[in-house]
């Protein structure tokens, strides 16, 4: 009886995160949060089905370990079998099961024990579009028929919401990795006190892709970056640049990669005051060996008519963007971008955000961003959420907005 209670009390919160949401990719990773919760589960994903190519990608995923870009076939392992035959299943003991394939969670890292499979249908259509999957009780207990019921139910609710909205799905190719870390750690040590604030980050950063990292302050997503940007130090794990080892660069090593592959956008413009825009711009272009047009760069942000001015002379959205041609005149692969409109209203916001995302779009260049604003993380091709020092889940948006298609 309790455990009735449970499960309905469960439903109805399902039942109204799939109605309070507009957006269809919300809808199904809410659900998938709420079940993820409530059965204590270490892993889960939602796999969807790209009849094209007859292959199977997650959409959002849970854990410790990111697979971003693994694709599976269809009809191959659990994930793939029960969106081909659109049976649910409940693995017991994953190791010893002929059904199992580790290629997921288990060859990035995740020992997989037990699970649960459920079929994610689109009813207008009459087909099986993919399957949401559960991995692993924090507990160490395995899934029961009651929990893969209540999966079911979720599954179900999810089929409704889906033939309500409507459903596409276009899933891209995979794509080249440029940044790779695995179990990466970073501890501070105050005192006798050892401050553990990143605690094994696994994760890879795609070329010609807009990241957008989300968290709470103090969880460590700040600290991430600038790892990733040569700006702080890893303490343990393993930080890959295209392949190459750079858990431990030289001080020569450092200081080329900063000046020559990443561009950095802060909160803050940093801007010199006694410089004008263009000077601004072309002080950081000297320090490079094939730099931009300082005044290409000005006018790629839309500031040709202000390269004559000072800092003083324009408003927070156009020294912002000083700050973007600043970093695009070193023509670098990376971008960082740590909380870029912060301190900007909501229209001066939207303007430096179409700025970012024509970066991404026509100049071929990856974009990472850390910010507090989820509406921003709408435009994102993912979505990364950072807790307590940890990878919390990563979602990839099927149709990611445009700048101006932002409310806040």
């Amino acid at each position: 009886m309790a455990t009735d209670k449970k499960f309905s009390k469960v439903t109805f919160e399902l039942m109204e995160t799939l109605l309070e949401v507009h957006n269809l990719e919300e809808a199904l990773t809410g659900t998938l949060e709420i079940i993820v919760r409530e059965l204590d589960s270490e892993a889960a994903a939602i796999w969807l089905l790209d009849r094209k190519t007859n292959r199977l990608a997650p959409i959002f995923h849970t854990g410790p370990v990111d697979i971003s870009n693994i694709s599976i076939e269809n009809g191959i392992g659990i994930e793939g079998l029960v969106t081909k035959t659109g049976k649910s299943m409940l693995v017991s003991d994953a190791a010893s099961d002929p059904r199992f394939d580790g290629t997921v969670f288990d060859d990035n890292g995740l020992i997989t024990k037990t699970m649960i499979c459920v079929p994610l249908y689109n009813v207008s259509e009459n087909e099986v579009i993919g399957c949401y999957l559960i991995a692993n009780k924090n507990n160490g207990s395995l899934y029961n028929d009651s929990e893969l019921e209540l999966c079911e139910h979720m599954a179900v609710l999810a089929a409704m919401t889906i033939d309500e909205k409507g459903f596409i799905v276009n899933l891209e190719e995979e794509k080249e990795i440029l940044i790779s870390l695995r179990d990466v750690t970073k501890e501070y040590q105050t005192g006798d006190t050892v401050n553990q604030v990143l605690k094994g980050i696994n994760l890879d950063i795609y070329k010609n892709e807009f990241v957008v990292i989300l968290g709470e302050s103090g969880c460590g997503k700040s600290t991430m970056m600038n790892i990733v940007g040569g700006m702080d130090s890893l303490t343990g794990g393993k930080l890959t640049i295209e392949g190459t080892d750079f858990s431990h660069p030289t001080d020569y090593q450092l200081t080329k990669f900063r000046r020559e592959y990443v561009g950095f956008i802060f909160q803050a413009y940093y801007l010199m005051p006694n410089l004008t825009a263009l000077e601004n711009v072309e002080f950081i272009a000297e320090l490079v060996d094939n730099p931009l047009s300082s005044a290409e760069a000005l006018a790629k942000v839309g500031l040709s008519e202000r390269a004559g001015n000072y800092p003083g002379q324009m408003s927070g959205g156009q020294q912002q963007r000083v700050s973007i041609a600043r970093a695009l005149v070193k023509k670098p692969k990376l971008i960082l971008a740590d909380e870029p409109t912060a301190a900007l209203d909501y229209t001066t916001s939207i303007e430096v955000l179409r700025v970012i995302e024509d970066i991404v779009k026509n100049k071929g260049t990856t974009v990472m961003m850390v910010t507090h604003n989820v509406e921003i993380a709408k435009m994102a091709d993912r979505v990364v959420k950072v807790r307590n020092g940890k990878i919390a889940s990563i979602k990839k948006n099927l149709h990611p907005l445009h700048a101006e298609e932002l409310v806040w």
